[in-house]
């Protein structure tokens, strides 16, 4: 096994269900672009209350990935 030397980028994922599918969101979609990722972090939450009282949750995520050789 390796060490491995890890790269953190922040994305924010966001949703009108709930915050654990806003992280799922922003999982998802950073895989689409972050190769070699292995972790999260929740770095802060929020939420955006709609006019008609809606509510977006919005998840703060730091993301890890491997630096490759």
């Amino acid at each position: 096994m390796s060490d491995h030397v890890y790269k953190i980028s922040e994305v924010v994922g966001t949703s009108h269900k709930s915050s654990d599918h806003a992280i799922e969101n922003a999982v998802s979609r950073a895989r689409g672009t972050l190769r070699n990722m292995r972790w999260y972090e929740v770095a802060g939450q929020r939420g955006m209350i709609e006019e008609d009282g809606t509510i977006q949750y919005q998840v703060v995520l730091k993301v890890g990935f491997v630096i490759e050789e």
